[in-house]
């Protein structure tokens, strides 16, 4: 790249770089490459967020750019620093998308298929904005694919769907389980409403129910008393955002998965699609739930991984315990992967996390990128060792040596118990509690030597604190972990009383 950007003959900058592996010379190729590297070393350069910021808050104008990401051949949303606006939702899925998404279709079902010998029935997902922001709606295709609709572009826009024959689609139709995140809801309603269209129509198909799974759990959900719409598309109530789950694990308010399931059915019963827009369908979501095989989220860019909110553990992960719950069966839990689009990948959700607890939190340089933040610094890495312990809460599917090495490496070795002291105490106390919680609650077989050094430090720690502290008032919580359900809250059971009924 800095040959690239030299004044020196782009022909002879891949030769020095190549060596003999140029076995040709393409100069028109190579000088396209050169002036996208100018053009995208240029954009950086130009970038100028903290001046944009004060710009800003001085209530000046910020120039608009658009969003998306750069790893997706996005040169365009640089120079950073501008005020970005969102694209064209009637131009998604793309072509480029509908072949992304037909891979993750036919990849998913294939894997399910290869490790139960037969293919899902219901696939719940959790959809996201990201998807059309970042991947110009990957999952929308894929749930098209699922279901057997095929996009139809005019003038570059999607406004209308193909249905795919059986005999063409060689394959059921695929029910689907959708809880839509509130982005995606509140901004980009008409793809909502294109993928309920489609589901309303295919549930109506003259097609035998066992090529046709959305129609075959229709006609079972009215035999229990379940009458109306075909409705697949769920989220938090109109105006709200959040899925519930999160704020219960957090607060150790819930003893078993059924309380965490409560809470998920609760906050995420609420029917979307067209003419539909937040109706109350708490019996409907609980029907789909209990024929619900699989859940399923994707990643699109290493900018971001499950553990970078926790809205992930606690929309999928809550939606995977109620969908077990609900079934009273085992539900598999899936992770697409389409950082390279031409590589896409389908993995269990256990292996999602363990590339990603190697790659960045048990990562060496990623900690010591990190501990340049200081106290911001180690918030963050608390955070995100709590959304771990988040995905283990909902899904159990974080292996015990994650924990051992968490606890060996944050909290064990002198030298990053020094960094906490020294910059953020705070954060090494909620990593100690929530490794003692997963510990307490049996959702990690620890290493004994293990479990006893970090309780031993737990103690060292609370001193810390209790040193800061000084002549303040008020009670510590420490390393004792307050467990309460609705049982213990006024007013809360009230409330979900109906939907325990469910």
């Amino acid at each position: 790249l800095i040959g690239f950007l030299s004044d020196e003959d782009p022909i002879l900058v891949c030769r020095q770089v190549l060596g003999d592996r140029m076995k040709r010379t393409n100069v028109v190729a190579t000088t396209s490459i050169k002036d996208k590297v100018d053009d995208i070393s240029s954009r950086i350069d130009a970038s100028d967020e903290i001046g944009s910021l004060l710009h800003g808050f001085e209530a000046g104008f910020i120039e608009p750019g658009p969003s998306g990401l750069i790893t997706r051949g996005s040169p365009e949303i640089l120079p950073t620093g501008r005020n970005f606006y969102s694209l064209d939702p009637f131009k998604v899925p793309t072509k480029a998308a509908w072949r992304v998404g037909r891979k993750l279709a036919d990849g998913v079902i294939e894997k399910y298929e290869q490790e139960h010998g037969k293919v899902p029935e219901n696939i719940a997902m959790y959809w996201m904005c990201s998807d059309i922001m970042w991947a110009d709606g990957e999952q929308l295709a894929q749930i098209m694919q699922l279901i057997g609709v095929e996009p139809i572009w005019k003038g570059g826009k999607v406004k209308e769907y193909r249905i795919i024959p059986l005999g063409e689609l060689n394959r059921p139709r695929i029910d689907v389980t959708i809880r839509v995140s509130g982005i995606t809801r509140d901004c980009f309603y008409n793809c909502v409403e294109l993928i309920d269209d489609a589901i309303q129509e295919v549930a109506q198909l003259d097609e035998p129910v066992e090529m046709n799974y959305l129609k075959k759990h229709m006609v079972e959900a009215s035999v229990d008393g379940i009458e109306g719409d075909c409705a697949r598309i769920f989220a938090s109530k109109p105006g709200t955002y959040g899925n519930g789950v999160n704020l219960a694990v957090y607060a150790s308010a819930w003893k078993e998965d059924k309380d965490l399931s409560d809470v998920y059915v609760y906050w995420n019963g609420y029917a979307y699609g067209r003419d539909v827009f937040g109706e109350k369908a708490h019996d409907k979501f609980v029907s789909q739930l209990k024929s619900v095989d699989m859940t399923f989220n994707k990643t699109v860019t290493d900018e971001y991984d499950l553990c970078g909110c926790c809205c992930y553990f606690g929309t999928h992960g809550g939606l995977t315990t109620a969908a077990k719950e609900k079934s009273k069966s085992e539900v598999s839990t899936y992770y697409g992967d389409t950082r390279d689009m031409d590589r896409v990948e389908i993995r269990t959700l256990a292996d999602e996390i363990r590339r990603v607890a190697r790659t960045k939190l048990l990562n060496p340089k990623w900690i010591e990128g990190m501990k340049r933040h200081g106290y911001k610094g180690a918030g963050d890495m608390s955070k995100r060792i709590g959304r771990i312990y988040g995905w283990e809460a909902t899904t159990q599917e974080v292996d015990d040596w994650i924990f051992d090495d968490i606890t060996k490496t944050f909290v064990l070795d002198q030298e990053m118990r020094s960094f906490f002291e020294e910059n953020n105490p705070w954060a090494l106390e909620e990593i100690g509690r929530r490794l003692l919680e997963a510990y307490e609650r049996g959702l990690w077989e620890a290493d004994p030597e293990v479990i006893e050094g970090l309780k031993r430090t737990y103690l060292e720690i609370e001193g810390w604190i209790e040193e800061r502290m000084g002549d303040l008032k008020g009670d510590l919580q420490g390393g004792s972990i307050d467990v309460i359900t609705m049982e213990e809250v006024e007013g809360w059971k009230e409330k979900m009383e109906k939907v325990i009924k469910i």
